[in-house]
């Protein structure tokens, strides 16, 4: 029964992420998806056709990854720190576009479990930028402060949270706005897991104040005490009243950590965008790091 229970959970949870990413299809125009055009009809002003995802005004597929416990997932799933742990993380990412690569490093997050029901997380990253101006635009990226409550805790395997979101878009995404938009968005993810044994899946959707929608989910498997593996498929897109879609970013993703002593994980990660154009920040993205797990409580 409970075998049953968790694959009726896992098709909906299915049917659920399926239906954002195939409904209707892309539009793309002869912009750049982004707003902006240069007098030799690119997207960044710069002479290329590809557009870095730090200059993108879209949600990451690694929102609430800094909320998370497990390193290797890129998306968020419903689980909560335990009240006085905290999760540290330090990264870097690496983007390869058609004509262009983008460095974020160090990225840097943390979140802490303050009640059972309830943590705090956070995650900056630095984009490195290039020495000569043409390509990602350099300092800090765009970050996230985020809050998570637990509404089902999963006494039967099945958890439900809501992570309401402050989006601070870096200097690279803020030249993509319009004139009347803000830099700083709020925005409020909704996550399903459904747990039986080792194997986990999830789904998250969720939409910012600025127009921007973000849905994805997988599974995440702990195959050994040691070893976590993940996969993930992502979307995340814009809407703007006059211009219908301006931006729409597809990303299936793939990940696995190591825990090297208990307290320490390291892990990496590989993305790779579909259906999703040069203008949109189409490309792989390659990422690793290490997570440290701590907590308050004394043992005796």
């Amino acid at each position: 029964m409970a075998g049953s229970r968790f694959a009726r959970a896992s098709v909906a949870l299915a049917l659920a992420l399926a239906a954002p990413l195939i409904l209707a299809s892309p539009l793309y125009g002869q912009g750049t998806g982004n707003g902006h055009k240069d007098n030799k009809g690119n997207g960044n002003g710069n002479g290329h056709k590809s557009t870095p995802p730090s200059s993108l005004p879209l949600p990451s597929p690694s929102i609430g990854l800094a909320a998370a416990a497990l390193p290797a997932v890129w998306l968020d799933d419903a689980s909560l720190l335990t009240p006085g742990t905290a999760a540290f993380t330090v990264g870097v990412n690496r983007w390869a576009g058609a004509d262009l690569n983008e460095v974020d490093f160090p990225v840097v997050s943390a979140a802490i479990g303050l009640a059972p029901r309830f943590q705090i997380g956070a995650s900056v990253p630095r984009v490195v930028g290039s020495a000569d101006g043409t390509g990602p635009v350099g300092g800090i990226g765009t970050s996230y402060i985020s809050g998570k409550v637990a509404l089902l805790t999963g006494a039967d395997g099945v958890k439900l949270a809501v992570s309401p979101v402050l989006q601070i878009l870096g200097n690279g995404a803020v030249q993509a706005l319009a004139p009347q938009q803000s830099r700083t968005q709020v925005g409020l993810p909704v996550s399903l897991e459904v747990s039986q044994g080792p194997t986990h899946v999830f789904a998250s959707a969720g939409v910012f104040s600025g127009g921007a929608w973000f849905a994805g989910g997988g599974t995440a498997i702990q195959a050994t005490a040691r070893l976590g593996l993940s996969f993930s498929v992502t979307r995340a897109w814009a809407n703007d009243p006059t211009t219908g879609i301006t931006g729409d970013r597809r990303e299936v993703s793939g990940g696995v950590s190591y825990f090297v002593r208990p307290q320490i994980a390291l892990y990496g990660s590989l993305g790779q965008t579909i259906a999703t154009t040069d203008a949109n920040g189409a490309g792989t993205t390659v990422g690793g790091g290490v997570t440290f797990l701590l907590s308050t409580h004394v043992t005796h």
